[in-house]
């Protein structure tokens, strides 16, 4: 089993879009069909099987219908999203978020997570301050 996709609710899916692809260096899905009115909401990659949307705010409400979510969302409020990588990608991230005004948290090592304790692992925000979390593994 993996995950196939999270969802995020954002206030403005452009910037969102440019947030995930331009500093945190993922790469965009459907994103000239939602620039032409062909697709609801974007995506960004994660990896070959899985990705993010970028989910529009306002359509929480009617979300929300069909997944019986409650509490302003579609679903149940989610703590952050952790992203995986090879130690060269964490430090070219931690390199563009402090470009972009970003200091990312630094949690330390031995954080547990997937594939047993983080060598190093960090915590930043996306514009409308979801939380998401960096790490890579010692292999």
């Amino acid at each position: 089993m993996n995950i196939d996709h999270i969802v995020l609710w954002v206030s403005d899916q452009k910037r969102s879009l440019d947030f995930y692809v331009n500093v945190v260096g993922l790469d965009p899905v459907r994103a000239q069909e939602f620039a032409e009115g062909g697709a609801g909401f974007p995506s960004v990659r994660v990896s070959k099987t899985a990705i993010i949307d970028l989910m529009d705010n306002s359509k929480a409400p009617s979300v929300r219908k069909f997944t019986g979510g409650t509490d302003g969302a579609g679903g149940v409020l989610v703590n952050h999203v952790c992203l995986s990588m090879n130690e060269a990608e964490y430090a070219t991230l931690s390199a563009r978020l402090v470009k972009h005004g970003q200091e990312p948290r630094q949690s330390g090592s031995g954080a547990f997570g997937a594939e047993g304790l983080a060598e190093a692992s960090a915590y930043f925000h996306d514009p409308d301050g979801n939380v998401l979390e960096m790490r890579y593994y010692g292999r």
